[in-house]
């Protein structure tokens, strides 16, 4: 008997889940620590966001490697890897002496990084009945965030009480106590066969061309890059300068937004994956929604005389939350697209597409506070912060015009399959012809 759904399933997750915490502490734990680090590397704006976004652009540079390693290898291998890389990077990041090794630390971050997530979602995936894993995905992703309430108020503290050095090297040590547990608890499939593809290296770029020209792949991809990045540009490195530096909140009261909107997408994250659930036709139209509402609080922060009230501020924070659950829903989207055996080269290419909007969000937004107040922080006012925050909306307006495109083009593919296009009007996520694994015959309810 399948472990699918099972007692062996949810140890498995919790397991994979705690790693994924861990990285996204590391992840995003220069954003309360972002005007520190700019004291201590003695560096300009630009280059405080260069730290950030040279780890996304690894990051998304190895989401397609990871994806075809992850097919070949399984979940365990690469989160094992994942978790190596990632303490490697920041016990090198903590000692740090200069910009250039800060640099290189943070390299090491993102290609750990780059493993992990990928490696949860697969296992989701598996182990989980077809019903359970919509919840369970948003779930994954909401409460990986508690990494990043433990990398804001907590952080800070340990910042201000133990130093630089400290405050990073302790967290790299968990690494090590979360590699025994991986290797005791997780197991790839729970199928008797292993739930490993062999693939061969001369099929790689037929499989990826496959993965890439199906329609359902770039709809999940955009839907990624339009909902993901205003959180995580927020979380990991402006946001916190935004409210500090910008709106002339305290410390202390800008983290606990930064942990307000953490916690707020914790508690979004179920309820938007039991609609996605519910009604598999309208994800993407449930994205576009949570996109406008996102863009329309953003316009009335910029657009508000001087500072804006606390009370707004908050309603900023919790609605912009509501991007990266809303970002999860491209993950759903290849399970309906795809049979299980591609999963990990389609989520790497869906993966790529919120990373690479949130480190062009990211350089865009230094380059325009260097720009318009040389000086550096310190010398940032609630204007500069306004341009450059407004690039956003860039963003948001592209990706919505390609969510609505491919939302047709992949109705329209799903239509060339027989009973395909009814099943999902009917609330079916696995569809004949697509994504009904073909292996293991129809998964369980």
């Amino acid at each position: 008997m399948h472990d699918i759904g099972r007692r062996r399933a949810w140890a498995i997750w919790l397991v994979g889940l705690a790693v994924y915490v861990l990285a996204v502490f590391h992840r995003t734990s220069l954003g309360v620590a972002g005007l520190v680090a700019a004291q201590r590397f003695d560096i300009t704006a630009a280059q405080l966001a260069t730290f950030t976004v040279v780890q996304l652009v690894v990051y998304a540079a190895m989401q397609i490697p990871v994806g075809v390693l992850l097919d070949r290898f399984g979940s365990r291998a690469l989160l094992l890897a994942g978790l190596g890389f990632m303490s490697v990077g920041q016990l090198w990041f903590a000692f740090a002496g200069g910009f250039e090794i800060g640099l290189a630390a943070r390299v090491l971050l993102g290609i750990g990084d780059a493993m992990i997530f990928t490696s949860l979602l697969r296992l989701v995936a598996l182990w989980f009945r077809v019903k359970q894993a919509p919840v369970i995905t948003q779930l994954s992703g909401m409460i990986g965030q508690l990494g990043a309430v433990a990398a804001a108020t907590p952080l800070a503290a340990s910042l201000h009480r133990f130093g630089w050095e400290k405050s990073f090297a302790i967290p790299a040590g968990v690494g090590a106590l979360l590699s025994v547990a991986l290797v005791l608890v997780v197991k790839d499939s729970p199928y008797a066969a292993q739930g490993v593809e062999r693939i061969k290296v001369r099929a790689l770029r037929r499989t990826l061309a496959e993965v890439w020209g199906n329609p359902g792949t770039r709809l999940a991809m955009w839907i990624h890059f339009t909902g993901q990045f205003g959180s995580t540009v927020f979380t990991m490195l402006w946001g916190y300068p935004f409210l500090v530096e910008g709106q002339g909140l305290s410390p202390a009261v800008a983290g606990g937004l930064l942990i307000t909107l953490t916690l707020t997408s914790v508690v979004a994250g179920p309820v938007i994956g039991a609609l996605t659930g519910r009604l598999p036709y309208r994800r993407s139209q449930l994205v576009l929604a949570i996109v406008g509402a996102i863009a329309f609080v953003w316009a009335v922060v910029l657009l508000w005389p001087g500072r804006a009230p606390l009370w707004l501020l908050v309603v900023l924070v919790c609605v912009t939350s509501f991007g990266g659950p809303g970002s999860m829903v491209g993950f759903d989207l290849a399970r309906t697209f795809h049979p299980s055996d591609r999963l990990g080269r389609a989520t790497g290419v869906i993966n790529i597409g919120g990373f690479f909007a949130s480190l062009v969000t990211m350089a865009l937004v230094g380059l325009i506070l260097d720009q318009l107040a040389p000086g550096g922080p310190g010398t940032y006012t609630l204007t500069d912060f306004k341009w450059a925050m407004s690039v956003q909306f860039l963003l948001w307006g592209f990706g919505s015009v390609q969510i609505w495109r491919y939302r047709h083009k992949g109705l329209a593919f799903v239509d060339q399959h027989p009973g395909a296009l009814d099943a999902l009007r009917g609330g079916d996520v696995l569809l004949p012809g697509i994504s009904r694994d073909r292996d293991h015959g129809d998964r369980p309810d």
